[in-house]
C-alpha cells in the first residue's frame, strides 16, 4: 500500500536548509511548474525528502489564491509522492513553485503538471 501521508518530518520549514537549497541546488522547469533540488551528496548530507511550496504575490495578489494553490501543490505532492521519489531520489530538499499567472481550476491540472515535471527529470 502506498504512503499517502506529508507528515511532519517531510516539511521544508528551516531557514538554514531553505538557504542551503537556495545556494546550491538545481533549478528545473516544466509547464507552470519550477522546482528547486538538493540531492544527497558527500559534501551536503540530507537526512530525508523535505518539500516545501511557494507561490508569487507578484502573480496572486490575494493570499485566499496562494493558499489555494499551495493547498493543490502539496496534495498533488502526498498523492504522487512514489513518482516524486522515483525521479528525483529518496534523499532530497526540494521547494516547489508555481509561476503562471493563470489559477488552476482543479487538482487534476495541477497534477498533470506535477507528473510531466517528475517524467522529465527522471534519474
Amino acid at each position: 500500500m502506498q504512503n499517502s501521508q506529508y507528515p511532519r518530518a517531510e516539511k521544508l520549514k528551516k531557514n538554514t536548509e531553505i538557504s542551503l537549497l537556495f545556494d546550491k541546488g538545481k533549478w528545473k522547469t516544466s509547464g507552470n511548474l519550477r522546482i528547486i533540488i538538493l540531492k544527497d551528496k558527500p559534501s551536503i548530507p540530507v537526512e530525508s525528502t523535505k518539500l516545501a511550496v511557494s507561490v508569487s504575490k507578484r502573480y496572486f495578489k490575494r493570499a485566499v489564491h496562494r493558499n489555494r494553490i499551495k493547498r493543490l501543490l502539496r496534495e498533488c505532492y502526498r498523492l504522487n509522492k512514489d513518482l516524486f521519489h522515483e525521479a528525483f531520489g529518496k534523499k532530497t530538499m526540494a521547494m516547489l513553485f508555481w509561476v503562471s499567472p493563470e489559477m488552476p481550476e482543479k487538482l487534476q491540472d495541477v497534477e498533470v503538471q506535477f507528473k510531466k515535471l517528475c517524467e522529465a527529470h527522471k534519474k
